[in-house]
C-alpha cells in the first residue's frame, strides 16, 4: 500500500475554492461570530480552525476522541469558511503580532507554499513531532519549506466521477458504460440523461475552474511550466482542449450553474444533477443524503483526447499547521498524537467520513478495502487509492489563484464567441505581466 500513495507530486502553490481537500466550505454554517483564538484560550486549550463540517471538522472531532497523549489537552474546534480563514490569516500574520489567530489551522495544499514563503516566521516547525517517511511524498512536498517541516499532511485530493446509477438506467446506460470514457463521450451521455430524466449532468461555478484543473493535471500539465514560475497558457494543448470541453458542456445545456459551496452540495443532495466529477473529499457530503443510498457509484475521471491524459487527477487536499503563538507546543503534541501517528484514528476517518489520509502505516488496515453499501457495495476507498497512485505530478507554483483569475476572464471571453487561440494568447500575456 505504501507504493500506492508515493506519488511524485511537486505540489507547491497558491490556490482554490473547492476541493478541494479538498476544499469544501459551508458559508451558511460557518461560525463567523465565534472569535475564539489562541490568545483567548485557557491553559492547555488548543484552538483549531477548519472548514467543511462533514469532512474537516468531523475529522477534528474524531481526532479529539482519539487523543491519548501524556499532556491533558482540550481541543476547541472553530468552523470558518475557507475564504474567511485565509482572510483572517493574512490579516493576523501581516500585523506580525499573532493576535486573533488559532493554534492549529487547516490550509489547502495549493495555498501552503504561498503562506510559508510570505510569513516564514509565523509557523512552528514540526520536524521533532512527526516522521516524514510515514507520509506520502507528494504531501510532504507541499508542507515543507526551506528545509523544514511545517505541516502534518491530511487528506488526498484524488478525483473520481460520482454518478447516479438510477439516472443512468433511465437513460439506457450502466456504470460500465462510464468506465474509461473521454470528456466528449461524457458530454454525449449527459445529453441522453437530460433528455430521459430532465436532470443536468453536473454543476459548474464560473468563478471556480476546478474542472479545468482536473483536466489539465490528468495530462501532467498546469498553468505554469515545470519551473513553477513561467505561465503555460498560450501553448498548453491540454488547457486549450479543456476550454473546448467546458464550452461543450455549456453549449449542450447540461450544466447547473452554482456560485458557492452550499449550492454545489445542494445540487446533488436534492437530485438535480446526475454526476459529480471532483475530489474524494466530497464522499461524506454525498452520503449525507441518506435517501440516495444505493443510487451512487464512482468511476474513473474522464480523459482528454490529449495523448498524455489519463483517468486520474487531483483536486484539493489540505494539511494541518501550527502557528508560532503561545501554546504551540501543546498544539504540535496534539497533531503528533493524532494525525501524525494514530493508525486507529485513520481507520475511523475512512469508516466514518471516507477520508483518505496520507499516513502510510494506516493504509494496510481493513477499512481501506471495505465495501460501502451507500455505493452499492463498491470498495470506493480502494479504488481511490489506486487512482491516487496514478495521478500525474505537477508543480503548482506560487501563483495558481492569481493566474486562475486571468483564466476565469479568458473563459468568459471564449464562451462569448472570441477565438480560442487569441483568448489564450491574451491570457498568457496578462499572466506574465501580473506575476513578473
Amino acid at each position: 500500500m505504501k507504493k500506492r500513495l508515493l506519488i511524485a507530486f511537486m505540489m507547491v502553490g497558491a490556490l482554490l475554492l473547492v476541493a478541494c481537500s479538498g476544499d469544501g466550505e459551508d458559508n451558511n454554517a460557518n461560525n463567523a461570530n465565534n472569535d475564539k483564538t489562541a490568545d483567548k484560550a485557557a491553559d492547555n486549550e488548543v484552538v483549531a480552525w477548519a472548514w467543511d463540517p462533514e469532512f474537516n471538522i468531523a475529522a477534528l472531532e474524531i481526532a479529539k476522541e482519539h487523543y491519548d497523549g501524556d499532556e491533558d489537552i482540550t481541543l476547541d474546534i472553530i468552523e470558518n469558511a475557507q475564504d474567511d480563514i485565509i482572510q483572517k490569516l493574512n490579516t493576523g500574520l501581516s500585523s506580525g503580532a499573532g493576535k486573533g489567530l488559532p493554534h492549529i489551522v487547516l490550509i489547502e495544499d495549493y495555498r501552503s507554499q504561498n503562506f510559508l514563503e510570505s510569513y516564514p516566521d509565523a509557523f512552528y516547525p514540526l520536524d521533532d513531532y512527526i516522521d516524514t517517511d510515514d507520509f506520502a511524498d507528494y504531501k510532504i512536498a507541499t508542507t515543507q519549506f526551506d528545509g523544514k517541516q511545517y505541516g502534518v499532511p491530511f487528506d488526498s485530493g484524488a478525483t473520481g466521477l460520482y454518478v447516479r446509477t438510477d439516472y443512468l438506467e433511465e437513460a439506457g446506460y450502466t456504470v460500465d458504460d462510464l468506465q474509461n470514457i473521454t470528456w466528449q463521450e461524457y458530454i454525449e451521455i449527459g445529453k441522453d440523461i437530460k433528455e430521459a430524466t430532465g436532470k443536468d449532468l453536473l454543476t459548474l461555478d464560473p468563478n471556480d475552474l476546478g474542472q479545468i484543473r482536473v483536466m489539465i493535471q490528468s495530462a501532467g500539465l498546469w498553468y505554469v511550466d515545470e519551473d513553477g514560475e513561467t505561465p503555460n497558457i498560450a501553448n498548453n494543448d491540454a488547457l486549450a482542449e479543456a476550454f473546448e470541453v467546458y464550452k461543450g458542456l455549456m453549449d449542450a445545456d447540461i450544466v447547473k450553474t452554482v456560485s458557492d459551496w452550499s449550492q454545489f452540495v445542494g445540487a446533488f443532495n436534492s437530485g438535480d444533477v446526475a454526476s459529480v466529477p471532483t475530489g474524494n473529499w466530497i464522499t461524506p457530503s454525498i452520503k449525507a443524503e441518506e435517501s440516495q443510498e444505493g443510487n451512487w457509484a464512482v468511476v474513473p475521471i474522464p480523459v482528454l483526447e490529449h495523448e498524455d491524459s489519463i483517468h486520474a487527477s487531483n483536486l484539493g487536499g489540505s494539511s494541518w499547521y501550527v502557528l508560532n503563538v503561545d501554546g504551540k507546543e501543546q498544539a504540535a503534541e496534539f497533531l503528533a498524537n493524532t494525525f501524525g501517528s494514530n493508525t486507529e484514528m485513520y481507520e475511523d476517518l475512512v469508516t466514518e467520513i471516507g477520508a483518505i489520509g496520507a499516513y502510510l502505516p494506516a493504509l494496510d488496515a481493513d477499512a481501506f478495502t471495505s465495501e460501502d453499501e451507500f455505493f452499492g457495495g463498491q470498495s470506493i476507498i480502494e479504488d481511490f487509492s489506486q487512482w491516487t497512485d496514478e495521478v500525474p505530478g505537477v508543480n503548482y507554483g506560487l501563483h495558481t489563484y492569481q493566474i486562475e483569475d486571468v483564466i476565469v476572464e479568458a473563459m468568459q471571453q471564449y464562451l462569448n464567441g472570441e477565438d480560442l487561440t487569441d483568448v489564450l494568447q491574451n491570457a498568457q500575456e496578462q499572466a506574465e505581466s501580473q506575476i513578473n
